[in-house]
């Protein structure tokens, strides 16, 4: 069967995450997405800052997997027509007769007109509705429970004219009609695991919606497993998950049950989440390799909280011992930490990443990254052989930005453990500075002489 046009509404949210949740969550399944329409980058672009997508697939059930899945889908309609009038539209609706006359006998149906970035008038929808009698549905019409439903979207590049006016209904970019096929399921996961309503959480916690892209990057399903090297308060608890930090702290919080585990109660998924552990991954118990499916992490950059590691920042000259007796025997030692400089952690984590990771692993994460002096040669340079870029989406801010970056392990062969012995990412690159080195210093001194 070849493939079909479906219209995709999308949330008006983290726009550059749509593109690579899609071909992730498609990926996971098994079928692929047509992007005939957008095979040029500018067109891809362009086409990502607005709330319709039209791509192809090969059946319905492909994106009813995608409604369930995918955060950023409101939902997903049978492509019959588009034009920039309604002229266009009912002439091309006419010549897919086929595609829709096999509901005019006895089919129950509803019809929905939406306008983005304009308010409709129940006058003007009944307008619209009446326009399209030339379909002579003969079905009942049920707006509870109707067999079919069919939508009409006016799309309006803004609701004002530039004088300030209120536009004019019919001032539309475009118009879309189609049959519903789904309704995004899978945003009302972001109440459920909302953080303001979690029994435990951080000044570094991240807000669902995101950790929920996260998880879709990672494609994550049952019976893999995930790991967090830099845990925290734990972000991504709706996983199969194996945390650990350098800070025990977060992992626990107050109280005899760690605080991520009375969160995770609260959502009734105790059950994933395998162990936690303190420890710093440059001194990590790992023994072997291959074992984790993904692993999926926010590192600390420095902006609410820096990363550190094992060390002293400084070589300590040999002293010898005091010989003062200590307090109590049982005094634990409590080991000196160093600042982990983000370039270094970003390169050691892709060592890291291509020993645990299982073959066609991924490693998810999030860097941050100046915005006017990134450049894409920043993340590649940090690769190292048989770990490829997949996906780069960004998450502006501003003068700065964080950047969802999906690595995947392309080799089969193992490969020995890092020894973390990275001085800065560029290490292999002479001269070349990436623009997240020392992002901690740059983010607290306003970006000032950056560029």
């Amino acid at each position: 069967m070849p493939p079909r046009e479906y219209l995709f509404v999308f949330a008006q949210a983290h726009d550059e995450f749509r593109i690579p949740e899609l071909q992730s969550i498609s990926e996971l399944h098994g079928f692929a997405i047509g992007f005939s329409r957008y095979a040029d980058p500018p067109a891809r672009e362009a086409a990502i800052k607005r709330p319709f997508m039209i791509l192809e697939l090969e059946e319905d059930a492909h994106a009813k997997l995608l409604a369930s899945r995918c955060i950023l889908i409101k939902s997903i309609y049978e492509l019959y027509a588009q034009g920039s009038t309604y002229d266009e539209l009912h002439a091309a609706n006419k010549e897919v007769r086929p595609r829709w006359e096999r509901y005019i006998a006895d089919t129950s149906f509803k019809f929905t007109v939406i306008g983005y970035n304009h308010s409709l008038s129940q006058r003007r929808q009944r307008n619209v509705i009446e326009s399209f009698s030339y379909m002579d549905f003969l079905g009942k019409i049920d707006m509870k429970d109707p067999d079919i439903v069919l939508g009409c979207f006016e799309e309006y590049e803004n609701d004002r004219c530039p004088g300030g006016a209120r536009n004019m209904d019919g001032a539309f970019r475009q118009v879309y009609f189609g049959r519903s096929i789904v309704e995004g399921t899978a945003r009302s996961l972001i109440q459920v695991f909302d953080v303001k309503k979690r029994n435990y959480f951080g000044n570094t916690s991240m807000e669902a919606e995101i950790s929920l892209l996260m998880a879709n990057q990672t494609q994550a399903s049952p019976g893999k497993l995930m790991y967090d090297p830099f845990v925290g308060t734990g972000n991504y608890r709706v996983l199969l998950v194996y945390g650990s930090d350098i800070d025990g702290r977060q992992m626990r919080g107050k109280g005899k049950t760690p605080g991520i585990i009375r969160a995770a109660a609260q959502y009734g998924v105790v059950s994933r989440i395998m162990d936690l552990c303190t420890f710093d991954v440059t001194h990590n118990p790992w023994r072997s390799g291959c074992l984790f499916d993904a692993i999926v992490t926010d590192p600390p950059y420095g902006v609410r909280a820096g990363a550190k590691r094992l060390g002293r920042k400084k070589v300590r000259e040999v002293r010898l011992p005091p010989q003062i007796a200590r307090a109590s025997p049982d005094e634990p030692y409590i080991p000196p930490t160093k600042p982990y400089e983000l370039s270094a952690l970003v390169v050691d984590l892709i060592l890291l990443a291509r020993y645990l990771l299982k073959p066609r692993g991924l490693l998810v994460f999030f860097l941050p990254t100046v915005t006017d002096s990134y450049e894409e040669v920043d993340i590649i340079s940090s690769l190292c052989d048989g770990m490829e870029l997949v996906a780069n989406s960004l998450q502006d801010f501003g003068t700065w930005g964080r950047r969802l970056i999906t690595i995947r392990k392309t080799v089969v062969s193992d490969h020995p453990p890092p020894t973390f012995e990275t001085v800065a990412s560029y290490r292999e690159g002479g001269d070349f500075i990436p623009a997240h080195k020392d992002f901690r210093e740059k983010y607290f001194q306003g970006f000032k002489g950056v560029g």
